[in-house]
């Protein structure tokens, strides 16, 4: 098994693409949203009464088949509410969607050209078929915030596994 570079992964986290849902033109003025993306390891830790705990630690060496969490913290510095704000990670190439993901996610399995939820979206065979896609065929994790009032706050995750 080839470990992953913690570098690799924390360039990939902070490759989130976001804005408003607005065409470039009309996005003149800088967005008032501020993001910070990461990238944490997942790790069973047994206390000393041989309890067992999951924790979130920062990733030093993993290998196929250890499990992260993606995130990005976004907040609203300016005075006016944003609406209809939308964040989009693409997932390193590297990692797959976990399967419990939450299966409300909006999802790209084509590079982001359409969305939707995994159930409802279908991936091309290399002969042109097409079939139901699956966790390791999404590209794209997208969300798109309502509303963020002035001075709000919050978190967005999904958790994927190294391939």
């Amino acid at each position: 098994m080839k470990p992953i570079n913690k570098l690799v992964l924390s360039l990939a986290a902070a490759v989130a693409l976001a804005g408003p849902a607005l065409p470039l033109a009309a996005q003149a003025t800088p967005s008032p949203i501020a993001l910070n993306g990461d990238v944490k390891a997942v790790k069973i830790v047994t206390d000393k009464d041989g309890k067992q705990r999951t924790e979130l630690v920062e990733p030093d060496t993993i290998v196929p088949g250890d499990r992260l969490v993606f995130g990005t913290d976004y907040t609203n510095k300016g005075t006016e509410p944003v609406t209809n704000f939308v964040v989009t990670n693409p997932l390193p190439a590297a990692v797959q969607l976990a399967p419990d993901a939450d299966p409300a996610l909006e999802l790209s399995v084509d590079g982001g050209k359409t969305w939707g939820v995994l159930a409802k979206l279908t991936a091309t065979n290399p002969d042109g078929t097409t079939r139901p896609a699956t966790h390791g065929d999404v590209t794209h994790v997208r969300w798109v915030l309502p509303a963020i009032a002035p001075g709000a706050s919050g978190r967005l995750t999904y958790p994927a596994i190294i391939r």
